[in-house]
């Protein structure tokens, strides 16, 4: 795999019965441009936003009261939460690519993350107590916080047009299992489409991007 297909992976997702001709600036998908984005605790486009609200009452009427923990984030976002990993595992005593492989196990390269489009969210059940780190795969599982959400949401998710891109398909490339993670198909389709014509390794360059020497083609 050359490294425009695995940069490609991390945010991949099967185009499967889809088709459209839409175009998205590269701007915006690479979270440099400034879309319109709507939210009291959240950033996402209007229309996702919407989906999100009704699924969010739904939910509450089961009992589960939705917060979304993360949703838009800019490039420049994204290289602050890459900067400040890498230098943590620089400490650690990791170096070069082995820094790069650790990140991007559950965070990506800014101007890959799905975030940059307004069309995802990171989500937990905010009934139970939130204690540390909240986005961990067992607090989804085998009686943890979240797994009560877990539940509805492989139920009733895609009534609302959100799927999970970073499924347990085990044929399935990119990031580990991620079940807080969701996506507004209907955009992040067509825009995922898009993001793929750009070229991947040209974003990469960015001398204020840690490691950036190491993603050049």
């Amino acid at each position: 795999m050359n490294r425009f297909e695995f940069i490609s992976s991390l945010i991949s997702l099967p185009l499967l019965n889809f088709c459209s001709n839409e175009k998205y600036a590269a701007e915006i998908l690479i979270g440099k441009g400034n879309p319109n984005l709507v939210g009291k605790d959240h950033r996402l486009l209007p229309e996702v936003e919407k989906a999100y609200q009704n699924m969010e009452r739904a939910a509450r009427a089961a009992g589960i009261k939705v917060k979304v923990v993360s949703s838009y984030r800019s490039y420049e976002k994204q290289k602050a939460i890459w900067n400040r990993k890498f230098n943590a595992f620089k400490k650690e005593g990791l170096d070069g690519l082995q820094i790069i492989n650790k990140i991007i196990e559950y965070s990506t390269i800014p101007g890959t993350s799905r975030h940059h489009w307004g069309t995802e969210i990171d989500m937990i059940d905010n009934n139970p107590l939130a204690e540390g780190d909240v986005l961990l795969t067992e607090k989804f599982h085998d009686g943890g916080p979240y797994e009560k959400l877990r539940i509805w949401m492989d139920k009733n998710a895609q009534n609302f047009g959100f799927i999970r891109p970073y499924t347990l398909d085990k044929e399935r490339s990119g990031f580990y299992y991620e079940p807080w993670h969701y996506s507004f198909s209907e955009i992040s389709k067509p825009m995922l489409k898009s993001y793929l014509k750009l070229d991947i390794v040209e974003l990469l360059k960015d001398d204020s991007l840690l490691g950036s020497e190491m993603l050049d083609a």
